[in-house]
């Protein structure tokens, strides 16, 4: 369609202004000024929907009949606009507004929707405000924009699709909600025309609510790395000529990975914590909470599916250490130091113990955090209820957390108290991992409490502390006890 770009959007003769427009039988008459891609989609939609669609183009003979399906009218683009009974959709560019200015007559009181997108973040005005202004006697609804093509052929059946709109007439505005609807969209009402940048600068952004979940993972993950580069790597060398860093590619990355997978899972948990003592300290459950810690809330579902990614990372690395090269040279060395000291059973019963403990509980944990990220998925969550929404995520999440602590600890074993396990006056990376999570464990067992469980309960459900209660309303909500009163 690059050269049907390059001629006017209205035909320069006014024979086809003259040509009466062709009258319809059945569903209602829906009117698409453009023959591009989404105009293509956008009619397959409809027509599959029970609508009569006629398409207008710059030069319908130019148009190949097999691009839309049967049933859809190829005319121009006056015949197409006065054949709609209310509903006319624009599928042109922006800069191609001005040259539908011909048809102002015709387009007045009809719906005029505007399906473009914007080409860049915060400009002045929107596309669609644009567009009321060049017809001001019609009712211009932003919509349809953040749907794909793809989406718009396939229908609503491969998972949420909403479309998002909003106009300054809302009888206009309810007709093309009905109309998503019926199309099998889920609609969202935004509001006035003031909104639609918003909204024509929603497909520009790239996961805008990751950014501060992948930088902190990010960091986490250049920390751990620096640091065991640092304590295995760099001193041995300088201090006395060991060379270690055939480790970086692949050992290294496996053993960061697991610290940032274990601070990542308890970073999950612990702003529920910190809200948790806020609502106790507070008293109340109707003062908000700080900025920082609504926005940690928000981004705990960023947070669990990155330490999965993490945690699924390091099972991958583990099972290929044994494919190393390196791997190989280890063991043939070790069985020649065996025979050369004469070693016949190098049967460890306690390193045994710890192999299969800590292999067991990081193969439950990694289980367990796998049913939290299947459960984050939308077509599975919205079949749970709200109960067993908060028990996967909540009951079992700490879970997770506790068999990976516990992965963590019998990998450790007894080697923490040993004096190897500090070169240089460095803990072992796991020592340092373990830090925060035991801190969100201890906490969370705290908040089990009865003394402060039932209290944060009641908090909950709407109660407040007298403090937060008007004066005239403390007596009856705190009658006063006797002294034997527990």
């Amino acid at each position: 369609m690059e050269t049907d770009m390059e001629t006017p959007l209205l035909p320069s003769s006014a024979s086809d202004a003259s040509e009466p427009p062709p009258r319809h039988q059945g569903g209602t008459v829906i009117a698409i000024i453009g023959s591009g891609d989404f105009s293509r989609s956008l009619a397959i939609r409809l027509v599959a929907s029970g609508f009569r669609v006629v398409v207008g183009s710059r030069d319908p003979n130019r148009v190949a009949a097999g691009l839309f399906p049967d049933g859809v009218e190829l005319r121009s683009h006056r015949e197409a606009v006065s054949s709609a009974e209310r509903v006319v959709f624009a599928a042109v560019y922006p800069e191609h507004y001005s040259t539908l200015l011909g048809m102002r007559e015709q387009l007045v009181g009809k719906v005029l929707v505007d399906v473009s997108n914007a080409t860049e973040m915060n400009s002045e005005r929107s596309n669609a405000e644009k567009l009321a202004e060049l017809f001001p006697e019609s009712r211009v609804v932003k919509g349809f924009n953040v749907i794909s093509a793809w989406a718009l052929q396939a229908g609503a059946h491969d998972g949420s699709k909403q479309v998002l709109i909003c106009s300054d007439c809302s009888v206009s505005k309810s007709s093309v909600v009905q109309l998503a609807r019926r199309l099998g969209f889920s609609p969202v009402d935004l509001g006035g025309l003031c909104s639609s940048r918003d909204i024509e600068e929603a497909p520009l952004l790239l996961f805008p609510s990751w950014g501060a979940p992948i930088l902190a993972t990010f960091l986490l993950f250049l920390f751990f790395y620096g640091y065991n580069f640092l304590r295995r790597i760099l001193l041995p060398y300088l201090d006395h000529g060991e060379n270690n860093f055939y480790q970086l590619p692949l050992v290294a990355v496996n053993q960061t990975l697991p610290a940032v997978a274990l601070i990542t899972l308890a970073l999950v948990y612990l702003p529920g914590l910190l809200a948790a003592v806020l609502q106790l300290s507070r008293g109340t459950k109707y003062k908000r909470f700080p900025g920082w810690l609504d926005f940690w809330l928000c981004r705990r579902k960023h947070l669990g599916l990155l330490s999965f990614l993490c945690a699924a990372l390091h099972a991958v690395y583990s099972m290929c250490l044994t494919l190393r090269r390196a791997a190989g040279y280890t063991l043939l060395n070790a069985a020649y130091h065996q025979v050369k000291a004469g070693v016949e059973n190098s049967w460890v019963e306690k390193m045994v113990w710890r192999s299969d403990l800590y292999l067991s509980c990081g193969i439950l944990g990694f289980g367990v955090l796998s049913l939290l990220a299947v459960t984050s998925l939308p077509s599975v969550g919205n079949a749970l209820n709200w109960r067993e929404f908060t028990f996967v995520q909540s009951g079992l999440g700490y879970a997770a957390l506790t068999l990976s602590v516990m992965h963590t600890l019998f990998f450790g074993w007894d080697f923490t108290f040993s004096a190897e396990a500090y070169p240089y006056y460095l803990p072992p990376v796991y020592l340092l991992a373990l830090i925060l999570p035991c801190v969100v464990l201890v906490g969370r067992i705290l908040l089990a409490l009865p003394c402060l469980a039932f209290r944060l309960a009641k908090i909950r459900r709407g109660w407040e502390s007298a403090r937060h209660r008007p004066p005239n309303n403390r007596k009856e909500a705190d009658p006063p006890r006797n002294f034997g009163d527990v």
